[in-house]
């Protein structure tokens, strides 16, 4: 307990899935904590609920897409609680298509929210922190797919790939300038949250034939929980990772080690 105690964090798409995860631990390590969602009423709900177990927390809309937005959520953040010390960029939607069957509008939209809203958020993270005097990490969720390639998910793909790249050049740049500030990738495999249903809806499959499926290719035997994410973002954002910046960490059952 207490491995955040003093933080302050802001986890962006922490509605639902791997976000809701990471925020409810790191209330729980003792981090004050901002939810940040385009979906208001499960947000709220997130925060609210965050409360009622002892946690601090609070709820911000935030479309990732918007560099208004993001300059508005750090703004209130720190007139909330005096500083920003962990970004965690997770927000993130997909889709199941080749590269063929990809419309211009569905690349943008991937793009938009998977690889903008990451750069984003690293961006204003890192104008929000770099003064606070204080050791800072910014958690950027990539994937497997961020690492290795599959046909039926050009567009995200494509998207997760970019932030693995950008992870490691904003990590070089906030060393060059000795900002205490160290930048990271998390690249999930299989994990079952709404966002792998729907890609498993686009595949024609009802999810629990796809996540049966799906776990049997794991050397685990099993898809990943969001609580299992959760745990690694929470080693990146305390002081335990001082020493790691610029790097990926894959978590996937062993998946890309076949």
């Amino acid at each position: 307990m207490n491995r955040l105690a003093g933080k302050v964090a802001l986890v962006s798409g922490s509605a639902t899935g791997i976000g809701e995860a990471t925020a409810r631990l790191f209330a729980q390590e003792g981090a004050k904590v901002v939810v940040a969602d385009v979906n208001e009423q499960r947000g709220k709900e997130v925060a609210a609920d965050i409360k009622k177990e002892g946690g601090e927390a609070h709820f911000i809309r935030l479309d990732v897409t918007s560099e208004e937005n993001w300059e508005q959520a750090m703004k209130e953040t720190v007139a909330k609680y005096g500083k920003i010390n962990i970004c965690v960029n997770n927000a993130g939607i997909s889709l199941a298509n080749d590269v063929e069957d990809t419309t211009l509008d569905e690349w943008n939209r991937i793009m938009s929210v998977d690889s903008t809203g990451v750069f984003l958020g690293t961006k204003h993270a890192i104008k929000a922190m770099k003064n606070n005097g204080e050791p800072c990490s910014i958690v950027n969720r990539s994937s497997i797919d961020g690492q290795i390639a599959e046909p039926g998910l050009f567009a995200y793909c494509a998207a997760k790939g970019s932030v693995t790249i950008l992870t490691k050049s904003a990590a070089l740049a906030c060393g060059e300038k000795k900002y205490n500030i160290r930048v990271n990738s998390v690249h999930p495999g299989y994990i079952r949250t709404e966002l792998t249903e729907e890609e498993a809806r686009g595949y024609g499959l009802e999810p629990d034939e796809y996540f049966k499926k799906v776990g049997a290719m794991h050397p685990i035997g099993r898809i990943g929980e969001p609580i299992d994410i959760a745990y690694i973002d929470l080693y990146l954002a305390s002081d335990e990772s001082r020493w790691v910046t610029g790097a990926e960490f894959t978590v996937d059952g062993g998946f890309t080690a076949q």
